[in-house]
């Protein structure tokens, strides 16, 4: 929780009279973070309000365990039903890998319901190693220097929020285990239904981060403060070079 009301301080994440939709699949980023914001409501000088939104993909999903975990915490949840799974069969060419279309879909539906449930911000549950991630996999695969920020403004006007950008992954799997909830896999993935590609990417740069923090135990701590200390006159991006 220190680290989470210092990373809302920073980027003044959070504010007076937010309404908040946290995209809640129940594993366990999301599931830590319903339980952070519960208890930052608790704790911070200023009043806001969130809700938590489960997307459907229309393949028969049971999310009552989830919607019982909520209501016994006094999170307020909704389903918000798509027919993404449908769309998938019909847009999606045979052996591509899906995940990047069901992330989108996902993310356009949390708009979606943001809209409906009037709330001005999104809250999701990426945490320092998917951001660590990312960038490994941008400048490998695209060849691009960019990770996930800790927050941003969407092309409809809504402001996407990462409350658990700087904590580690293993701290959130800790939380889950900790106090005995049950976090939902990758059973709940639409993707596990189709003949398709394993998404290697992000597995490959788990592995390389593992492999370089074995070396390098402070490597995830570098990598945070590099990311707030960028120089970019130093890189071959002519915009940034002094004539």
């Amino acid at each position: 929780m220190s680290k989470v009301g210092k990373t809302n301080a920073t980027y003044n994440l959070i504010k007076e009279g937010d309404r908040i939709l946290v995209g809640l699949s129940g594993g366990k980023d999301s599931l830590t973070l319903v339980h952070v914001l519960k208890e930052q409501q608790r704790r911070a000088p200023f009043k806001f309000e969130f809700i938590a939104v489960t997307v459907t993909y229309g393949m028969g999903e049971n999310y009552s365990h989830l919607q019982k975990h909520c209501l016994d915490y006094g999170i307020e949840h909704y389903l918000y039903e798509t027919n993404v799974y449908e769309l998938a069969n019909e847009k999606i060419r045979k052996n591509s890998s899906y995940c990047s279309f069901f992330s989108r879909m996902r993310r356009g539906s949390l708009y979606s319901a943001a809209n409906k449930y009037n709330c001005n911000k999104v809250a999701l549950g990426h945490h320092l190693d998917d951001a660590a991630e990312s960038f490994f996999m941008n400048f490998t695969y695209n060849g691009q220097l960019r990770t996930l920020a800790p927050k941003y403004k969407a092309g409809n006007g809504l402001v996407v929020i990462r409350p658990l950008i700087e904590l580690r992954e293993r701290q959130l799997r800790a939380f889950v285990e900790d106090n005995g909830f049950v976090a939902i896999g990758d059973e709940m993935c639409p993707a596990m239904r189709f003949d398709i590609k394993a998404p290697y990417a992000r597995e490959e740069a788990k592995k390389l981060l593992g492999e370089l923090e074995e070396k390098h135990p402070k490597l995830f701590v570098s990598l945070n403060a590099a990311f707030k200390n960028l120089s970019c006159d130093s890189f071959f991006d002519k915009r940034f070079l002094d004539e």
